[in-house]
């Protein structure tokens, strides 16, 4: 995924803010560190540190959405809000400079059942303004709800979306390669 989107970046007019929006391996973010806008599946501090890094190393500041688990699926990557909070309190994170926090990111359980996923983005909406009124307050950067894809984003905009990835929508499934 960071490969690919290495690869559009080079080619593609040099005015795109890029989103990642996928899982994030340490070992990547100084791959995209010089271009990224944004990185919407930050999972924990290492990851942050790391992109703090790298944003150092380019002289810029990444935005990040921090990713909160709110399906009720393994497979899915998040904190939970316990481990937001721990994270936002901590020491480590206070000196980290070159990274500011916009909002969380949250995936809803891959279900049939309305619902459940009009509750898991209740639950995100609620957890961001538990976020927004005990850390970032006086932040006017912290205003963003990434929820919500091409099978259930009209629930995730009633639900106070403000970021929905459509990229099914827009540009057909996605071809799985083989190896």
């Amino acid at each position: 995924m960071v490969q690919e989107l290495v690869d559009k970046q080079e080619k593609l007019p040099k005015d795109i803010e890029w989103h990642l929006i996928g899982h994030l391996q340490t070992n990547k973010v100084k791959y995209i560190a010089p271009f990224i806008s944004m990185i919407h599946s930050v999972d924990s501090m290492k990851l942050l540190m790391e992109i703090n890094k790298h944003a150092l190393k380019n002289n810029r500041v990444i935005d990040c959405l921090l990713q909160l688990e709110i399906a009720d699926e393994d497979t899915k990557y998040g904190m939970d809000l316990a481990e937001a909070v721990e994270l936002l309190r901590s020491e480590e994170f206070k000196q980290l400079k070159n990274i500011r926090i916009c909002g969380v990111m949250g995936i809803a359980t891959l279900t049939d059942n309305p619902r459940m996923t009009k509750e898991e983005f209740y639950e995100l909406n609620t957890f961001f303004k538990g976020l927004k009124d005990t850390f970032f307050r006086k932040d006017p950067a912290f205003t963003e709800i990434s929820m919500g894809m091409s099978g259930d984003y009209k629930l995730a905009i009633e639900q106070g979306s403000t970021m929905i990835r459509l990229g099914s929508t827009i540009f057909g499934n996605r071809s799985k390669k083989t190896v």
